[in-house]
């Protein structure tokens, strides 16, 4: 058991650590674009240790520079809806404290919560949510300060690529999901819908809209169940046979 418990904490560890050094680069993005666009270097490390929103902070920021802040509590708060259903499909992952609910809400973020539901629920998930948790969270604010130190130093993420590392990892730590066919028959719905969605939505709701494909395991178990075949009887009259129904 110890042996088990090891390999999968380092597990875990490398696969965060890839995540993070892309984490801490953005952060650093973050944080010099936010000097940049005339918020204290005191309210941008506020914001990324209080509020930790990722792509909310970039928008927030860019509201904010355009004189509209409550636009930029409204859209954050509508950005981040989709933290609920993550809450719900972690269940037991977070604790049971009220200390621990509270704190894990905080750490909770995309990377987190596919890295916890990757692994067995239970004790392994825990530690798994845990452990990714608290350690994008320092990656995040590290590289706040980075970037708040060096200014505009640090660049965009989008030229250097590294807004394509989140949406990867995540896609490779999904994929061992995706190997039941009703899972991975609502991931593609979803996927479609949001697809679909970009285009004509403000970015962040085409996501919420994918959830929408949840609905479909729901409307299959409706259904109503598939009537008995029918069989000739020795008259050539039709009749449907019920199971455990034997002809005279």
């Amino acid at each position: 058991m110890r042996t088990a418990y090891r390999t999968g904490d380092a597990g875990v560890l490398r696969d965060v650590a890839a995540i993070g050094a892309a984490m801490l680069a953005v952060g650093a993005s973050f944080g010099a674009v936010a000097v940049a666009a005339g918020l204290p270097a005191w309210a941008t490390l506020a914001m990324s240790t209080l509020v930790y929103a990722g792509g909310a902070q970039f928008m927030a920021v860019g509201l904010v520079a355009a004189g509209s802040p409550l636009a930029a509590v409204l859209a954050g708060l509508l950005l981040n809806a989709r933290h609920l259903p993550f809450g719900l499909a972690l269940g037991g992952a977070l604790g049971s404290r009220r200390t621990q609910l509270l704190l894990g809400s905080h750490l909770m973020t995309d990377e987190a919560t596919a890295f916890a539901l990757a692994r067995p629920a239970g004790p392994e998930r825990r530690r798994a949510f845990w452990l990714a948790g608290v350690l994008l969270f320092l990656a995040w604010n590290a590289g706040t300060a980075v970037g708040v130190l060096a200014g505009g130093a640090a660049g965009d993420p989008a030229a250097l690529g590294l807004d394509a590392a989140f949406p990867a990892g995540l896609a490779a730590l999904l994929l061992p999901s995706l190997r039941d066919r009703e899972t991975r028959r609502v991931a593609l719905a979803g996927a479609g819908l949001a697809v679909l969605a970009t285009p004509l939505l403000p970015a962040g709701l085409p996501v919420l809209l994918a959830l929408a494909a949840l609905a479909l395991p729901l409307l299959a178990r409706r259904r109503p169940p598939a009537a008995p075949p029918e069989t000739a009887d020795e008259t050539g009259n039709g009749r449907s046979v019920r199971a455990g129904e034997v002809s005279c």
